[in-house]
């Protein structure tokens, strides 16, 4: 193992300073035996002075030349006649009696302070230690509490997060985890609440129409023979089913657009020739209710968008114009270019929306107080606005009561 994986471990906060703890513990260990071993020889050298002192104080009260007893503990060699006469007294090295003195003054002290030094160094270990350990026991548990909390579902904390070591390298892993398993469970609880929300909204504006159909039906049975009867709720039944199949294909194209399935190809075309397709169905219906769509713009005029979902708002746009324009009236569809925008705007003088409506006529499914049965489902609107703003443009409305509206679709010129 090179040196660098060795100490890999200090790069934990927590561990450096359990780390650092224990050196200082051991400096001080070390530091206080040093001191004990001077104070023990101290001690040591203060007991031979004092023997030596007692010594020659008894030999000089015994009139021995001082020259004498200085020569005497300066003397190294060793006699025949001075080891008998030490032997006689019991100094040897098998009794060592003064040596055991010796020890009994200095050496009882010396290992009561060892002792000392070394209860209260392995109880400052033990202690910090502990308390080490139990730090990272309680942050282990409440790393733990957070972890069962992302299991279910839960994400308001976090781990810590911003230090360096591998448990917190495990912690950012552990968080990238539970940020996927938001994202997941977001997703899901995203998707139940659209699944439900759109099949209560198709039973919803379902039963409407059904609800009629059946009615028609009861009525067409009732009176089969008489033809006018027949005719007129054949005709009412088919626009019940033109409502319905309305509904289900606006339904199912904000169904794309909810769940971001839809991938925009943006383009530049022409804005005649993009006008022109999303009108081409609905020219007969004008005819038929007896309105006029009209056109104006250059030809030349280019607007960058995806030209299929573009069509579906314009053609949103020009229904909801018929729907509230009466017969002899006019829709126009006018396209310009500003400095920086290209708008479309589809214009008609119909009954125009009351001030309350005009904040709430983008939301789905709603309708004004004028609406009646032959108008729209309140999809068309709310499907434009999304459509043209999935592409980075945006989409208003300016009406006046009695007079008509002007919904205008702006597209940046940059695409």
């Amino acid at each position: 193992m090179s040196g660098g994986n060795s100490l890999k471990f200090l790069q934990e906060r927590q561990a450096r300073g359990l780390y650092g703890f224990l050196v200082m513990v051991c400096i001080w260990q070390t530091f206080f035996l040093g001191i004990c071993g001077i104070w023990h020889g101290d001690q040591i050298r203060h007991v031979l002075t004092q023997r030596e002192l007692a010594a020659s104080s008894y030999l000089l009260e015994q009139d021995v030349l001082p020259t004498v007893v200085a020569a005497a503990w300066n003397h190294t060699e060793v006699t025949e006649a001075g080891s008998v006469l030490l032997a006689q007294i019991g100094h040897t090295e098998q009794g060592q009696g003064f040596l055991l003195q010796l020890m009994g003054q200095t050496s009882g002290p010396f290992l009561l302070t060892l002792l000392t030094g070394g209860i209260l160094s392995a109880a400052v270990l033990l202690l910090g230690a502990g308390f080490f350990l139990q730090k990272r026991e309680l942050a282990y548990e409440e790393a733990e509490r957070i972890v069962t909390g992302y299991a279910e579902e839960r994400f308001t904390e976090h781990l810590p997060m911003g230090e360096t070591g591998a448990v917190y390298r495990l912690y950012n892993k552990v968080e990238q985890l539970a940020l996927s398993l938001q994202a997941k469970s977001e997703t899901e609880r995203r998707a139940r609440e659209f699944l439900r929300d759109m099949i209560s909204d198709i039973s919803h504006q379902l039963k409407t129409p059904l609800a009629a159909l059946t009615m028609y039906m009861e009525i067409m049975a009732q009176e089969a023979d008489r033809e006018e009867t027949v005719r007129r709720f054949t005709e009412k039944s088919m626009r019940s089913l033109e409502r319905m199949e309305q509904l289900i294909l606006s339904l199912l194209k904000m169904a794309r657009l909810d769940t971001g399935n839809i991938v925009f190809e943006k383009r530049q075309c022409y804005a005649q020739e993009l006008v022109s397709q999303a009108v081409m169905e609905l020219s007969e219906r004008a005819a038929r209710e007896g309105k006029t769509i009209l056109q104006e713009g250059s030809p030349e005029e280019m607007v960058c968008c995806d030209p299929a979902w573009t069509k579906e708002a314009l053609g949103n746009l020009v229904k909801n114009a018929l729907d509230h324009t009466s017969t002899g009236g006019a829709i126009q569809i006018v396209w310009q270019r500003s400095p920086a925008l290209m708008r479309l705007s589809v214009k008609d003088d119909g009954c125009g929306i009351l001030p309350e409506d005009i904040h709430h006529i983008f939301k789905r499914f709603y309708r004004s107080r004028q609406a009646d049965d032959r108008q729209g489902v309140g999809l068309g609107l709310s499907l434009a606005k999304r459509i043209v703003e999935e592409q980075g443009g945006s989409l208003s409305v300016e009406s006046r009561l009695g007079e008509g509206s002007v919904f205008r679709i702006s597209f940046p010129l940059s695409g």
